[in-house]
Order: C-alpha cells, then sequence, then structure tokens
C-alpha cells in the first residue's frame, strides 16, 4: 500500500486532535462542569467560540438559563479529571469536587473558571444552534485568563509551554514539538 492510498467510510465526526475543554456552567453558587470535544473558533472580530451539548445533558439547561459559561484548557496531567467530567454527570456528581478543582471567580461573567487550566476564556451566548444531536452554543469571548507563567518578559503567549491535552477519536494525548509558526514556509 503507498501513503496516497485511501479508505473511504460514511461521514462521522471524525477529526482531531481537538482540545477536550473543560466548560464551566451554572453560576458562581452553583457551578458544573462538563468536557466538550466539540469546540473552536468561529470569528476573530469579534472573538467568539462555541460548545456544542446534547439537549439532555444535564450542563444543557445550565449554559440555556444563563447564557454564559467558561472554556478552560487543560493539561496533559489532568486527563483522569477531564475524562470524570465527559462521563459523569453533573446531576449526581459535584464533578468540581470529585476532581478537586479550584474555582476562580469570572471577570466579566458569573460563572467561574478552573484555576488549574493554564487557559479560560469567558462567553457569553449569542446564538444557539439545533443542528440534530447537538445544539451549537456560538458565544462571544468577552475575556481571557492566562496563566502568568505563560507569558514572557515582552508580553507574548508560549501557550506551548503549558502541556495542553489533546482528544481524537476517543484517545487523549499530550501535544507535542512545535514545527513551526505561522508564515514560516514563506518567509
Amino acid at each position: 500500500m503507498d501513503n496516497t492510498e485511501k479508505t473511504v467510510w460514511k461521514g462521522s465526526a471524525l477529526t482531531g486532535p481537538v482540545p477536550p475543554a473543560l466548560v464551566v456552567c451554572g453560576t458562581a453558587e452553583r457551578p458544573n462542569v462538563l468536557t466538550v470535544a466539540w469546540t473552536g473558533i468561529v470569528n476573530s472580530h469579534p472573538p467568539m467560540t462555541y460548545v456544542s451539548v446534547r439537549p439532555e445533558r444535564y450542563s444543557y439547561a445550565l449554559i440555556d438559563g444563563t447564557g454564559e459559561f467558561t472554556v478552560n484548557l487543560p493539561t496533559s496531567s489532568m486527563a483522569r479529571e477531564t475524562d470524570i467530567c465527559g462521563t459523569l454527570t453533573g446531576a449526581k456528581t459535584d464533578k468540581i469536587k470529585k476532581c478537586g478543582f479550584t474555582l476562580s471567580p469570572g471577570t466579566r461573567t458569573g460563572v467561574p473558571v478552573i484555576a488549574e487550566c493554564p487557559l479560560s476564556l469567558e462567553c457569553r451566548v449569542s446564538q444557539k444552534l439545533d443542528l440534530g444531536s447537538h445544539t451549537m452554543f456560538i458565544a462571544e469571548i468577552l475575556a481571557v485568563q492566562v496563566a502568568s507563567r505563560l507569558i514572557d518578559s515582552k508580553g507574548k503567549l508560549n501557550l506551548q509551554q503549558a502541556g495542553l491535552l489533546a482528544f481524537s477519536h476517543g484517545e487523549y494525548f499530550a501535544l507535542g514539538r512545535k514545527c513551526g509558526n505561522i508564515g514560516f514556509s514563506t518567509k
């Protein structure tokens, strides 16, 4: 078999790697956390992201009710906790307590962030799209909280030093080495 030969499968949700984001929802008094792999950036100006959640999930009503959530990117050392938050329901388990997470207040939303995550996005829902199995909550990113240790003396973010966790087709991975910067191929 040569390196260009491909097998064709029926259409499916098969991309990767993606960030297994820890999404905090609810309120500061009654927060919940869930893991989603269906997230990403959808716009630059204004900065916008999305999370897709099944309507039958406990967290769906929390996001729909407040219109706010935070997206927290875990490190590879947080793989166990990330998996717990994606397999247990907040209706029966206090996942924040079970995982030992420290919550810090949001600066622009009423939803806290996970202090152990090196990057947290504070988001307010601007649009909701029912897509079938999932509903996509499209949200404006109102604030970004970044671990100070990842900002160099020139104010540049060095996210590659965070040791972020990745998810691909049911498996967790530690992100590897840097391969280049945007535009390096044409300089």
